[in-house]
């Protein structure tokens, strides 16, 4: 089958339905997603369906995706440019804003250098924007002070594929785990954070004996379905592959052929790793047990195909770099790489995070794969792009990027697409950064975030939905990301911004008309002085980024362009012929051998101390995705973990004296953030975890990387996000409660919300809820009760009910019989169930039982509580499936789905279910 057939049906018309083939704006796996937009009496309705014919989810989609549609109001949209900080923030229009950017920027570099400007863009841009700025950034202004937020997730992969490569490259692709033996997941919670490939997986492991193998501090949803589980301590990974080096190589487990052909450096790589020699020590610097070690061990010397897919818990860290080249290396003993079913596979975060490494999206690189730092190179990319200048030294990666804008040696910074307040390690100083920079431009579709706050100069970007061009996943295939949606307002494509300001500062090369002519160019950069592998010899500039195929395509053959992976070098290729590199053992170093890379196991930078003893991890959670700005906007994805929250271990809560469910400060040499305590043994001693996602938009206190720790790795440049020491303490109020208010009335009582110690919001079907704290007393006066709730008019009715010795206070607002508002203070377990007080805000009008229910803050019948949000889809609760488990003595994931739907639809909560019923086993057991 040829991977580059016009799709058939990529957008049609009928009637009033318009269907287009687009791509999903989420995580790595890259997934076809098909839109349909009816004209409806009420305006234009979107639904949004997995692609059945996208060979990289075949129309799965997981609860982010399948809720797409949910996230494209125009309510929160940035819709016309903007000048001043938020309080002084005035309306304005494109022409001012472009010709203020340019002057500030030819004035800096008049009076400060090039090297006084900096960007730092995104793996959401697509790949056509990517490109554009980083051809303006380093051939026109001449620097490379422009870094992206995939630093912070696969930078260190780059790195260590280049060093063992020759190359920046996954040489596999996801139908691979389809055939492999063995499928071994080092840092990565694939069923949260790659749900479709994950599925895909566990499809394979149904079907076939397959031995699944995480590896990762936690008891995560991904061990569910594990053979084994094995839990390292936080930074060891490389003393753990290692170990697995030296125990291949000392039970004549090697492929000799393979690495006297193919590869250099083994001896090199075996000596390094002496250390780790005898499993014994494996066991005491991994704190996984030697059995366990044994078990992994012989599976991966017996296993002739294996998958290693590795993911952030391998690359955030201050030794990522090694730890992925260690994984590298016993596929390189091995031979098992550039095979049907074998390969170390890379899983980026971003849906273009990929697309950014083609294009030199990172401060240390160049389009097309080349080199900043080869002299060769840069001359090869300015006489492509007959630029007058091109970057001659590696550029500030994001986090010196930052420290160097808040020392004033950067005076202008263009942040497109991402917001690093939040995301960044040591996330204040980002702030102190912006405060005191000359000129903040921010590129954006949200008008309210941590970050658009330094705007000076605010653009209305395109989102998804609106915007056109290409997008590059983890198996390096190219999918189109199509426009359906008309772009509102004056928000423009962030390639046509750039352009826009170039040609305002005199610089030709920018006169793109659409992102057709963009990819064209990049296409012909790749090829550019690009020998194909056929035709490689000694003085070549072999690259396998090559997409010679799609360099000349017309606007209608780009428009139609199926997915496709690279490299391409005939258009009507077919896929069996790029779907896994180096079969024939050629790699892209200029001997065309492989490199093993001689790694040691050393202790984390930065242990605990007696101040900080316990270990901070982050990471990602199911329904959300990275800072919320768009999953946070749908109601159907906020219940999962509706609250930012820390998970700790049962005895470190018991010595710091924590009981679950309360609020807790943690601490380091950074900053502090407020979470909700969640105990239980699915995380080590002296461990803690929390999630990346919130922000000052939707809690008070709640952003994990202002604790994180800002080292970074020294080759890649990545922060260590899974290794921060901390400590932990309960944090003491006087009150808590919970605020449900009527959207369209959310702006009454946010400003007086915000006032309390502790909030945070969530966004519900027809209402907005506020969970809140606070260390003053509560008073039941009507007084305070007004402050919390201002609907003072007198077409508002209150019902009242309060004791004041219990500190119980339940107030309910209704307008013309209709609910607006509740507010309930009391403790924690006789405050009412959150989704049943969702349920009333879907009611047009209240019966009189639903009055004194409210007022009671309980249903007359509590038989409908099914407990914490399970499956987002179906709205399935823990404690409704728990109680079908029990009740039809269930022992698979099938048939609760059978009777409940649940994981029946996007599957991302199958994991979930699996850990309930093995629960419900072990209780059966006892």
């Amino acid at each position: 089958m040829n991977s580059i057939p016009l799709v058939e049906l990529h957008s049609s018309t009928a009637a009033n339905v318009k269907t287009t083939q687009t791509t999903c704006p989420y995580c790595g796996v890259g997934c076809g997603v098909t839109a349909k937009v009816t004209q409806t009496a009420l305006g234009q309705k979107v639904t949004v369906e997995g692609d059945l014919n996208h060979p990289s989810n075949y129309g799965k989609l997981c609860i982010k995706g399948s809720n797409l549609a949910d996230t494209l109001g125009l309510e929160t949209r940035v819709l016309h440019p903007m000048l001043g900080r938020k309080a002084n923030r005035i309306q304005s229009n494109w022409d001012t804003a472009i010709t203020t950017i340019a002057d500030k920027f030819q004035q800096c570099i008049d009076d400060y250098g090039r090297d006084s400007i900096a960007f730092y863009v995104s793996g959401q841009l697509l790949t056509e924007d990517y490109y554009a700025v980083n051809k303006f950034v380093k051939g026109y202004l001449g620097t490379a002070n422009i870094d992206t937020n995939s630093r912070l997730c696969m930078s260190s992969a780059v790195a260590a594929h280049k060093r063992a490569f020759g190359e920046d490259l996954v040489p596999a692709s996801y139908e691979d785990f389809e055939h492999t033996d063995m499928v071994v997941l080092v840092g990565s919670n694939t069923a949260w954070c790659h749900p479709v490939l994950y599925q895909r997986i566990m499809k394979a492991k149904e079907q076939r004996d397959l031995f699944v193998v995480v590896i990762d501090p936690r008891f995560t949803s991904t061990c569910e379905a594990a053979d084994l589980h094995l839990p390292i301590l936080p930074g060891q990974d490389v003393a753990l592959f290692n170990g697995l080096l030296q125990y291949l190589s000392k039970n004549n487990y090697a492929d000799h052929a393979f690495i006297q052909n193919y590869t250099d450096g083994l001896a090199q790589a075996l000596e390094s790793s002496t250390s780790e020699s005898e499993i014994e020590s494996v066991a005491t610097r991994t704190g996984i047990s030697v059995e366990k070690l044994q078990l992994f061990f012989e599976k991966f010397a017996q296993t002739e195909k294996i998958m290693s897919l590795f993911s952030m818990g391998v690359n955030q860290s201050s030794r990522g770099v090694d730890k992925a080249n260690s994984i590298i290396n016993c596929h390189l003993l091995t031979g098992k790489i550039g095979k049907l079913g074998a390969a170390p596979f890379s899983m980026t975060g971003q849906p273009n995070a990929m697309g950014g490494r083609e294009v030199g999206g990172l401060a240390n690189m160049l389009a097309s794969h080349m080199d900043l730092d080869n002299p060769s190179h840069r001359q090869l990319v300015q006489q492509f792009w007959q630029s007058p200048y091109i970057a001659d030294s590696v550029g500030l990666k994001a986090v010196d990027l930052f420290q160097a804008v808040e020392s004033g040696k950067i005076k202008a910074i263009w942040i497109m697409a991402t917001n690093p307040v939040v995301s960044m390690p040591d996330a204040d100083q980002i702030k102190r950064a912006l405060e005191q920079c000359e000129l903040v431009v921010v590129s954006d579709i949200c008008q309210d975030t941590d970050t658009t706050a330094y705007a000076d100069v605010l653009l209305p970007a395109l989102g998804w939905g609106e915007k056109d061009g290409t997008v590059t996943n983890s198996e390096r295939r190219i999918s189109r990301q199509r426009a359906f949606l008309d772009a509102p307002d004056e928000a423009k494509a962030d390639w046509w911004a750039i352009a826009q300001v170039a040609k305002k500062m005199g610089f030709s090369g920018f006169n793109y008309i659409n992102s057709h002519e963009i990819f064209i160019e990049h296409g012909q950069l790749s090829s550019y002085e690009n020998a194909p592998l056929a035709e490689r010899n000694e003085t070549s500039h072999f690259r396998y980024f090559n997409l010679q195929g799609l360099s000349h395509l017309t606007a209608e053959e780009y428009d139609e362009l199926a997915p496709i992976q690279w490299p391409v070098i005939d258009k009507n290729q077919v896929d069996a012929d790029v779907s896994r590199l180096f079969q024939q053992g050629e790699f892209s170093h200029a001997n065309g051998k492989a490199k093993f890379i001689a790694t040691s196991a050393i202790d984390p930078v930065n242990q605990t101390d007696q101040e900080y003893p316990l270990i901070l991890n982050t990471g990602r959670i199911r329904d959300q995705w990275h800072t919320m700005s768009r999953t946070g906007l749908s109601a159907n994805l906020a219940n999962h973990r509706a609250e930012p929250y820390c998970e700790l271990h049962p005895n470190d809560a018991l010595k710091y004296g924590i009981k679950d469910g309360e609020l807790i400060e943690v601490r380091s040499k950074w900053g502090l953030c407020v979470l909700r305590a969640q105990i239980g043994d699915n995380i080590r001693r002296g461990q803690i975890f929390a999630p990346i996602h919130w922000n000052d938009q939707v809690a008070s206190d709640a952003r994990i990387g202002k604790v994180v720790n800002p080292v970074v790795d020294a080759i890649s440049g990545e922060p260590e996000f899974k290794h921060t020491p901390v400590t932990i303490q309960p944090f003491y109020i006087q009150w808590q409660g919970v605020l449900y208010v009527r959207q369209g009335f959310e702006h009454i009582v946010q400003p007086t919300i915000q006032k309390t110690v502790w909030w945070t919001k969530v966004m519900q079907t027809k209402a907005v809820r506020f969970e809140l704290a606070d260390r003053q007393k509560f008073s039941t006066t009507t007084e305070q009760l007004k402050r919390l709730l201002p609907f003072t008019d007198e077409d508002f009715e209150w019902l009242n009910l309060e004791d004041q010795s219990a500190q119980i206070s339940h107030s309910v607002v209704l307008k013309n019989g209709v609910l607006i508002a509740s507010l309930y203070i009391a403790p924690t377990d006789l405050l009412p169930d959150r989704d049943w007080l969702a349920s009333l805000f879907k009611r047009e009008r209240l019966s009189a039982m639903h009055r004194k229910a409210l007022l009671a803050g309980q249903a007359m019948s509590m038989g409908n509580n099914d407990g914490p949000l399970v499956c987002s889809c179906f709205k399935v609760g823990k404690n409704k499936i728990i109680q079908t488990i029990k009740e039809n003595n269930i022992n698979n994931e099938k048939q609760v789905t059978a009777c409940l739907k649940a994981g029946g639809n996007c599957g991302s909560c199958l994991p979930e279910i699996r850990g309930l019923i093995k629960a419900c086993q072990t209780e059966y057991a006892e």
